[in-house]
């Protein structure tokens, strides 16, 4: 079973006019793991589409997606999965991969349907690609490790980059997760923008008690959406994007745009903050 959901392009100025609901239906994506289903976001921010399939016992396959415009889904577009639930299996072009937890499959255009099974619970994101990059597994201890911040700041975290130029190739989705030391609870902050690339952030690893307040807005006219476990922000260019948890949590942030350069980002004064 497929669904797909559409969200629009939103301004600023529209923006800092919404209420909460507002916010949430523009900006916030939940419940997008069922068994066997795949579910699908696809946003106007650089045309990045965003989901879950969760096979469970069911075959689950990825193909035609009207939103796309395309008989199948990879004709004019790439794709990257991250395995947040138990070893699963993605088969495409007639190869099979063992995705375990944690795991990155990186699939390039023109590679046809998308085929998942077993006890995985993927979370696929898709970028419009212009050129065709190799199909490769990106295991855990293949990933580029950054440490970064510290106890003292609350933000002693590790970055792992997957879909980054300096592990992955990719035409123009950047993918990876974050985890924290124990005890620290902000990510990306001090904030940033980047209005040449949008951004999304899946919450995951989060106990169904607590909760993650995601910042978003100008600097200037910043807002917040609570995050529960496994819920997903979209996060326009124009936006910061950064939280703090009331308890232990990993998020998978995702981009696409003009470049694949990670440290492209104008970065904001904590006194500029409002």
């Amino acid at each position: 079973m497929l669904t797909v959901e559409t969200r629009y392009a939103v301004d600023p100025a529209t923006a800092k006019a919404l209420d909460t609901d507002g916010l949430r239906d523009h900006f916030h994506a939940s419940n997008l793991f069922a068994d066997g289903e795949i579910k699908l976001v696809y946003t106007h921010y650089d045309r990045l589409i965003l989901g879950g399939a969760v096979p469970a016992s069911r075959k689950l396959t990825l193909d035609a997606v009207k939103e796309a415009g395309t008989p199948s889904l990879l004709d004019r577009r790439e794709l990257g999965i991250l395995n947040i639930g138990d070893t699963g299996s993605v088969s495409v072009g007639g190869e099979t991969f063992e995705v375990a937890r944690g795991d990155v499959l990186y699939i390039g255009m023109g590679a046809g349907p998308v085929t998942f099974e077993g006890a995985g619970r993927f979370y696929v994101l898709s970028a419009p690609a212009h050129r065709s990059c190799p199909t490769r597994l990106i295991k855990v201890e293949d990933a580029r490790r950054v440490e970064l911040g510290s106890a003292e700041t609350s933000n002693e975290r590790v970055i792992l980059q997957f879909l980054h130029p300096e592990v992955a190739e990719s035409c123009q989705l950047l993918m990876g997760y974050t985890q924290f030391a124990p005890g620290s609870v902000w990510n990306t902050m001090p904030a940033h923008v980047h209005d040449r690339r949008m951004e999304a952030y899946l919450y995951f690893d989060l106990a169904d008690d607590q909760r993650v307040f995601h910042f978003m807005g100008q600097p200037q006219e910043t807002r917040h959406l609570v995050m529960a476990n496994e819920d997903a922000v979209i996060s326009p260019p124009w936006s910061i994007h950064c939280g703090a948890g009331t308890g232990a949590y990993t998020f998978c942030w995702a981009m696409a745009g003009d470049n694949v350069d990670f440290t492209d980002m104008d970065m904001v004064d904590m006194g500029d903050l409002r």
